[in-house]
């Protein structure tokens, strides 16, 4: 039987009417409060801390899933290429540890949370964490006086946080909808309205016609890489070995059933998935039974964590990558002038 959020969940994305009558009045109180909190810090009456490089902020106004990690990544990754030198802060949600983290090699989900560990390893890049953004880039910069300029992974709505520029991450299956609403009756974080006060607007997952590309509207879709071996990434998969043995797949993200497909669409027949919460604690006990098991990157940061070498060796990693168009690192180093 579905739980509770899984019906809201799926209300979002086909709407009840019945439930529409419940959970509207909500939205409406929701929608009130998030804006006079907006208010109050752009007004001053809520404190906010700037820091002293430019901040820049990747989030969204949905609850999740709008694909905005591979986005982050794509930014810092073009920054870096530019010779711009990024540092990353995050609040790292569902991590164990309270308090700010700046990320090392040897720092594991349960420090820093799934998201940042997965960026600072793509990137390299220097990584903080905390529920006060500002703490968190005060004690980037104070390990790392050399970063230019701050990512933000997330914090469109963390005010307490000034930031030189916003970017919001818009899902494309959602622009053609006319019936998405705020929590709890929808899934937006904020109104479809504070698109237009964002420096840019990326709409991920692919084009449509309705959101062409432009000076500051850009549109990103993810190229697949070669699967690896959870614990040997060296060791690249040979689709062929496939043949005859049984496949599976498991994905803790907001959106499972696009990992699966991604499968599916390079020709990998998949004999069960398995769909956990996004953010899950995934063990290697809620791995399917098979001979193959894949998973996406940010899930694999949990299961490598205290793994030795020859363990889950049947795991093999999905990665990913968004690629952006037009250059929004050349946008954004346009706008900071760097």
């Amino acid at each position: 039987m579905p739980k509770l959020h899984q019906i809201i969940e799926q209300h979002w994305q086909r709407p009840k009417p019945w439930l529409t009558l419940l959970l509207k009045p909500f939205s409406c109180v929701f929608a009130r409060i998030a804006a006079k909190r907006r208010r109050d810090f752009l007004s001053g009456r809520l404190k906010s801390g700037k820091l002293p490089v430019p901040v820049v902020v990747v989030g969204n106004i949905h609850a999740g899933g709008a694909g905005k990690t591979p986005v982050v990544s794509a930014l810092v990754s073009g920054l870096q290429k530019r010779g711009v030198n990024v540092g990353i802060i995050s609040r790292g949600y569902g991590r164990a540890q309270k308090g700010v983290h700046v990320l090392n090699a040897a720092s594991t989900a349960a420090q820093a949370g799934d998201e940042p560990l997965l960026l600072y390893r793509q990137t390299g890049a220097p990584t903080a964490v905390g529920s006060s953004r500002v703490e968190a880039g005060r004690a980037l910069l104070a390990a790392y006086p050399e970063v230019q300029v701050i990512v933000a992974d997330d914090g469109l709505q963390h005010y307490a946080l000034q930031r030189d520029v916003e970017i919001a991450v818009f899902p494309s299956a959602d622009t053609a909808r006319n019936d998405l609403d705020l929590l709890p009756n929808g899934g937006l974080r904020e109104p479809l309205s504070r698109l237009g006060s964002v420096d840019a607007v990326v709409v991920s997952g692919g084009g449509n016609p309705a959101f062409r590309p432009s000076e500051n509207m850009f549109s990103s879709r993810v190229e697949t890489g070669a699967i690896y071996r959870l614990n040997r990434p060296s060791e690249k998969l040979d689709s062929g070995r496939l043949k005859n043995r049984r496949a599976a797949a498991a994905a803790g993200i907001a959106k499972p059933e696009r990992f699966f497909d991604s499968l599916r669409g390079l020709g990998i027949e998949l004999h069960e998935t398995a769909a956990l919460p996004d953010h899950a604690d995934i063990t290697p006990q809620d791995l399917p039974q098979a001979d193959f098991v894949f998973v996406t990157e940010k899930d694999a940061v949990k299961l490598s964590d205290g793994l030795g070498s020859d363990a889950l060796n049947h795991v093999w990693v999905l990665p990913i990558c968004a690629i952006i168009e037009p250059d929004l690192a050349e946008f954004v180093s346009g706008r900071l002038k760097i």
